[in-house]
C-alpha cells in the first residue's frame, strides 16, 4: 500500500510539473488584481455616471475607463513578455527618458493643465500623464542601483547618498507641476528600497528626518498645502472651505455603516463630494459598501503585497537580485500609494491629488498599474523556469 501511495505521489507531482512554466500563474496575485479591476469598473461607473450625463453622455467616463483598461491590458501582456534582464540594461536610460518626458509638459503647446496643475503631455487627443510613469521608472533604476552598489549602499555614506540626487532631480520636476503626492511616493519607494538593500538604519534615519524636512517646508512655506495640513487636522472648522472635500468623504463613510446603502444608492457623490471618481473613489465605496466592502478593498491590495514580495524573495532566493528589487519597488509602489489613497478618504493623512490603484478613474495611472502586474507575473514565470516551486514554495520559504 505505502509503494502504491508513493507511486501515486510521484505520478501527482510528474503531471503538476509538466505544466509549462509559461501557463502557469500566481493564481493570488491575479485573482486579488482581478476583483480590484472588475470592482474599479463598478465604482466608476456608479461615481461617474451623473458627472457624463450633465456632458451629454452618462457613460462617457465608463467607457473611457474601459478603453484604458484595454490598453493596460496591452501594456501588461508586452511587459510581461519581456526579459527582465532587458529592463535591467535599459532601466538608466529609462530613467532619464522619464526625465525628458517630465520636462515636456513645461514645453508651450505641449504641456496641458488642469485644476491649477501643468501634469500632462497632449498626445493627439489623448493626454500623457509623465509622472505616472516615473514612478515605474524610478523602481526600475532604484533597483537597478541596488544590485550593482549593494556594497556601497551598505557600507558607504556616498553610495547611499549618490542615487538621491537623480531622484531628487525627478521630484524637483514633478513638484513644478505641481505634484506632492507623486513625490511622496516616489521618494518613500526609493527610501524603502535603500532600505531593503541593507543600508545602515542611522543612514536611512537621518535621510527620513532630513526629507520630512525638506517636505515640511515645501508645505509651511506653500499657502494652499498649509490649508490642506491645517483642515486636515480639523476639517469641521472648515467644513465649507478647506476642508469641504474631507468632510463631505467622512459623511460618505458614516452614511455606509457597516454594509452601505447599496450600489448606485450613494448620495455623497451626486451633490456633495468632488472628484469621487478619481481621488475619493475609497469614500463612494465606503457609503455603498460600508465598512464591509472596505475592509475587503484593504484585504485585496494586502493580497497583492504579499504576492509581490513572495515573488520577489523567491527571486532572491535564486540569487536575481535585479528582478527581487523590482518585485519588492512594485509592492512598495503601488502599497503605499493605496494606504495613502485609503488614509486621505478616511482623514487619517492630509489631502493629495493621489487615484487608487486599480480602482479610481485615470487613463495613466490604470496603464502604468498594469504594466506593473505584467512585470510581476514575468518575474514570476522566470522564477519557476529557474527551477522555483510557484506561489506555495515561496510562501513557505518566506
Amino acid at each position: 500500500m505505502s509503494g502504491q501511495a508513493s507511486l501515486s505521489g510521484s505520478m501527482a507531482r510528474t503531471r503538476g510539473s509538466a505544466i509549462p512554466a509559461r501557463v502557469r500563474q500566481d493564481g493570488a496575485l491575479l485573482l486579488a488584481v482581478g476583483i480590484l479591476l472588475g470592482v474599479g469598473v463598478i465604482m466608476v461607473a456608479s461615481a461617474s455616471v451623473h458627472l457624463g450625463a450633465r456632458e451629454g453622455d452618462s457613460l462617457r467616463y465608463v467607457e473611457r475607463h474601459l478603453l484604458a483598461l484595454v490598453l493596460g491590458g496591452a501594456g501588461a501582456s508586452l511587459v510581461y513578455f519581456m526579459p527582465i534582464r532587458w529592463w535591467e540594461r535599459s532601466s538608466t536610460w529609462l530613467y532619464f527618458l522619464g526625465l525628458a518626458l517630465l520636462l515636456l509638459v513645461f514645453v508651450p503647446g505641449l504641456g496641458r493643465s488642469a485644476n491649477g496643475a501643468m501634469r500632462w503631455v497632449g498626445v493627439g487627443p489623448l493626454s500623457l500623464q509623465t509622472s505616472e510613469f516615473m514612478k515605474l521608472f524610478i523602481v526600475l533604476y532604484m533597483a537597478g542601483y541596488v544590485v550593482r552598489r549593494q556594497e556601497e549602499v551598505a557600507f558607504s555614506v556616498w553610495g547611499f547618498i549618490k542615487p538621491l540626487i537623480l531622484l531628487l532631480a525627478a521630484c524637483g520636476l514633478i513638484m513644478l507641476q505641481p505634484d506632492f503626492g507623486t513625490t511622496t511616493v516616489s521618494l518613500a519607494t526609493a527610501f524603502g528600497l535603500l532600505f531593503l538593500a541593507g543600508a545602515p538604519l542611522w543612514q536611512f534615519g537621518l535621510l527620513l528626518v532630513l526629507a520630512a524636512g525638506a517636505l515640511g517646508s515645501l508645505v509651511y512655506f506653500s499657502p494652499y498645502r498649509m490649508a490642506r495640513v491645517t483642515s486636515f487636522l480639523n476639517p469641521w472648522e472648515q467644513a465649507r472651505d478647506a476642508g469641504y472635500q474631507l468632510t463631505q468623504a467622512l459623511i460618505a463613510f458614516g452614511r455606509g455603516e457597516w454594509v452601505g446603502v447599496g450600489l448606485g444608492n450613494g448620495i455623497q457623490k451626486q451633490f456633495y463630494l468632488p472628484e469621487a471618481h478619481t481621488d475619493f473613489v475609497m469614500a463612494v465605496i465606503g457609503e455603498e459598501f460600508g465598512l464591509v466592502g472596505t475592509l475587503l478593498i484593504i484585504a485585496l491590495f494586502t493580497v497583492f503585497i504579499w504576492r509581490a514580495f513572495a515573488i520577489g524573495l523567491q527571486a532572491e532566493r535564486r540569487n536575481a537580485g535585479y528582478a527581487a528589487y523590482v518585485a519588492y519597488g512594485l509592492g512598495l509602489w503601488i502599497g503605499m500609494q493605496a494606504v495613502i489613497n485609503i488614509g486621505v478618504n478616511m482623514g487619517l493623512l492630509p489631502t493629495k491629488g493621489l487615484t487608487l490603484p486599480f480602482i479610481s478613474y485615470g487613463s495613466n495611472s490604470l496603464i502604468v498599474c498594469c504594466a506593473a502586474v505584467g512585470m510581476l507575473l514575468r518575474i514570476y514565470r522566470e522564477n519557476l523556469e529557474s527551477g522555483g516551486s510557484g506561489r506555495e514554495g515561496a510562501w513557505q520559504r518566506a
